[in-house]
Formats: structure tokens, sequence, C-alpha cells
């Protein structure tokens, strides 16, 4: 290890639908965090590693710090608030776009009780003009004692460079956790879940997003390398169950081909994906199952 290189955690954190996924996407350079127009959708802390010749930054996507309205909720808020304990530096990301409401004062509240350095984080750059920014800024830094702050817009990569110059002074010399050429530690099963998810949000009506659940039920490569993928979509009523799957099965094979573009691109590998959609009635407020989709 080169002297001076360092190494940290960093917890990104912030309203549901401000851009936190985009953002790690767009710095680590691939996609493993689920991107959705609809609120609340990343459901685990997904463990993200850049690493660069100066240094090796583990990001922390957290699900979106929201009032829990069932036992899934429950479990994403307490997962989100746990991650702020166990990082080095936090990122705080908000929408430019978007008036400071009870969302941002209860995340800044929570912010209070932390002795980590936060980093504000005004996002979506893109959609607004320069002058219209400093105004929302003041607000903000009005409020909490920020140890930084950074406009970008991730989507479009604006000042994302500039952000990783920021992050880095806040972070201790330290080795290199993992290899140079991990960019995830969770499994590919759970990525190939959460890319199939990820088109169901995409494709389904208001009233379905937070009832799908994705489990890959078979994931093997046969001698030619190609990849058979089965896995089962759930939701948690029969009328959502024919509005996943459509008319004549028609919505159902437009998620099987857009999630295996990007399951490909993931794998590198040619997929063959069998999609299945099964009722679980109100598993969002049934412990086991929540246990068996993986929340802990």
């Amino acid at each position: 290890m080169e002297k001076g290189h360092k190494s940290g955690f960093a917890a990104v954190i912030g309203r549901p639908n401000v851009g936190k996924s985009t953002l790690i996407n767009s710095l680590i350079g691939q996609k493993i965090a689920i991107m959705s127009d609809k609120p609340q959708t990343t459901r685990n802390k997904i463990l993200c590693i850049l690493t660069q010749d100066d240094a090796q930054i583990v990001f922390l996507d957290t699900p979106g710090i929201h009032k829990a309205k069932d036992k899934l909720g429950e479990y994403m808020v307490h997962a989100a608030e746990n991650t702020l304990k166990e990082v080095d530096v936090i990122l705080f990301v908000v929408d430019v776009t978007e008036k400071m409401g009870a969302g941002e004062h209860y995340i800044l509240e929570r912010l209070q009780a932390t002795k980590k350095p936060v980093l504000l984080i005004v996002n979506k750059l893109d959609l607004i003009d320069r002058e219209s920014v400093l105004p929302v800024i003041s607000r903000y830094t009005s409020k909490y004692p920020f140890a930084g702050v950074v406009p970008i817009s991730a989507k479009e990569e604006i000042n994302l460079d500039e952000l990783l110059v920021e992050l880095k002074t806040h972070l201790e010399e330290g080795p290199q956790y993992y290899p140079e050429d991990m960019i995830t530690d969770q499994p590919e099963r759970l990525i190939v879940a959460e890319l199939v998810r990820e088109k169901v949000l995409h494709l389904t009506r208001e009233e379905i997003p937070h009832s799908i659940a994705v489990d890959v039920d078979e994931m093997t490569t046969r001698k030619n390398k190609d990849v058979y993928i089965r896995a089962t979509i759930y939701v948690e009523r029969d009328s959502q169950k024919g509005i996943v799957i459509g008319a004549k099965g028609a919505l159902l094979k437009k998620i099987g081909a857009l999630a295996r573009v990007d399951i490909e691109n993931l794998l590198g590998s040619r997929v063959y994906l069998e999609l299945w959609v099964k009722v679980k009635k109100d598993w969002r407020n049934r412990n086991n199952v929540l246990k068996e989709f993986g929340f802990e």
C-alpha cells in the first residue's frame, strides 16, 4: 500500500427518491443499486466499493429514512439508522428542486446525535439554474454544521470528482479492504433479484411498487457458459398478480426482456430468464416472510 492511501466507509442517506442510488451507480460506474422514480425502493444496505489509486471508499446505499407504515418499513428505517453508527463519513443527499420538508427535518434531527462528519450533497443540479442553488444551501447550513457542501448532478455526473476530493479529506489513512476488481459484497442472486424488481417498479401502476418482492429460485451456468435463471415475483393480492402478468402475459414478457439486458451486462454472459408471479398475502407485515426474503 502506498503511503498516504486512504480508506473508509461512507453512508449515503436522504429522503426517498433524492437520487442516492443514481449517485452510487455513477461513482462506481456500474449498476448495482436499483433506480426508480418510486420512493423507498432500496430495501437493503447495499455495499458498493470504489477503488482508486489513492483510496478505497466503501459506500453504503441505505433505504430512505421515512416514517414506517408496516414491518418492512420499520426494517428499512432501522437499517438506515444503524448504518450511521458504522461509517466514517455521512453523505446527506437532498434534491435541490424540492423544498425542505418534514422528511429532511426528520433526518437532520437524527444527525444531531452523530459525531461523524456529514457532507451536504445537493443533487439534481442539472434541473435548476446555478443562482437558485445558494439559497437552498443556506437553508440547510443554517440548520446543521455540515463538514462540507458539494452541489452535484448524479445523473449527468456533474461535480462527482469534486465530491470525491471532499470526501477523501474526511477519511483516515488505511489499507485496501477489498480486491480492486470487487465492486459489491452482495451475492449475484440478490443483485439479479433487485434488477428484476426494478423493472417491475418501472412498468407497473402506483399501487404495485411496495407490494413487490423478487426471489431467485435457481441460477445455474450451463456447459456453453449461458446462465439460466428462474425467479419468482411475489405480490400481496390476486389483482396485483394480474397487473404484473398483463394481458396475455405481455407485461411480464417486457419485464423479463428489460431485466435480461441488465443481468447480461452484469454477468457478462448470455442469460435465459424465466419469471413466475405468485401471491403471498400481506407479506410486508409477516416477520417469517420478511426473514425468508432476507430482511433480517
